[in-house]
């Protein structure tokens, strides 16, 4: 028996009718296009854990600050939704217009005090582009649970806690970093890359194999990304590397116990990649 193909719908009615005809759990996963293997592990995921699965196709202007990419951006449904054909029951790509019939919008979400620090910081206002369409995204989508991927681990906390300080009733669903066969974590983004670039990006994957080989010491867990960006990588400029407690997302101390986010932000051939580890620590 073949799969049935996915149906795509472009509009906020479409998508609430559609919607209406799923029995049983309903999965959503978010995305911007430009659809790969990373995404793909996102949709398995949510295939594992619910019976329907929603996956949204859509670049949202409020999340990009002046002189970003917005423009550029790669953007192919058609590439998309061959990609994940048969794997999602529905597809929502609207347009612009569609979800944001006023824009700026009049009323928007605030990520709040995580939405400020590291990327928040290098992008002033991004998070709050981002928390307001996941909240508008998932009013649409009505899903039971929502899977997104690690690499995105300040995304990650920030919808964990809107979730949590919203009473949001959707569960959200944390799947693995996806690779390359050389270790870049996958990304829309790494198609910029040019094959130098490519080879200059894997320093941010070393950094995370030297904080993982490091744990469970705290004291090391932080030599290693200091070392790290200390070192240098030709054709990389970096804004962070960092270890974090995860809960407050302030910079671990060498008496940290647990669970350690390790972060890091770099630029390479005009590109910001991001890359993430999450690594138990013991005290010094």
């Amino acid at each position: 028996m073949t799969e049935p193909a996915t149906q795509l719908v472009t509009t906020k009615d479409a998508l609430r009718a559609a919607r209406a005809q799923f029995e049983g759990p309903v999965a959503v996963v978010m995305t911007m296009g430009a659809l790969h293997e990373g995404h793909l592990s996102l949709v398995h995921r949510a295939r594992e854990v619910a019976r329907h699965v929603i996956l949204t196709d859509f670049v949202n202007p409020l999340q990009f600050g002046p002189g970003e990419d917005l423009e550029t951006y790669p953007r192919d449904i058609d590439a998309d939704l061959a990609l994940v054909d048969g794997l999602v029951d529905l597809v929502f790509a609207p347009s612009v217009e569609e979800m944001y019939p006023v824009l700026p919008p009049a009323v928007s979400v605030s990520a709040g005090r995580l939405g400020t620090a590291l990327e928040g910081s290098a992008r002033p206002g991004h998070f709050d582009g981002v928390v307001t369409v996941i909240t508008k995204l998932l009013q649409l989508t009505a899903p039971e649970i929502a899977v997104f991927g690690r690499k995105d681990a300040q995304q990650l906390a920030i919808v964990q806690a809107l979730v949590r300080d919203l009473d949001l009733p959707v569960r959200i669903e944390a799947a693995p970093i996806v690779r390359e066969p050389g270790g870049l974590a996958r990304s829309s983004r790494n198609v910029r890359l040019g094959a130098e670039g490519r080879t200059h990006a894997l320093a941010l994957s070393r950094a995370v194999r030297a904080a993982e080989a490091a744990a469970p010491s705290a004291p090391g867990i932080r030599a290693a990304l200091a070392d790290a960006v200390a070192a240098g990588s030709p054709g990389v400029r970096w804004d962070y590397a960092l270890a974090l407690d995860p809960v407050t997302f302030e910079e671990i101390g060498d008496d940290h116990e647990g669970e350690v986010l390790v972060v890091m932000a770099a630029h390479v051939d005009g590109v910001r990649l991001l890359d993430a580890a999450v690594v138990e620590a013991t005290p010094s």
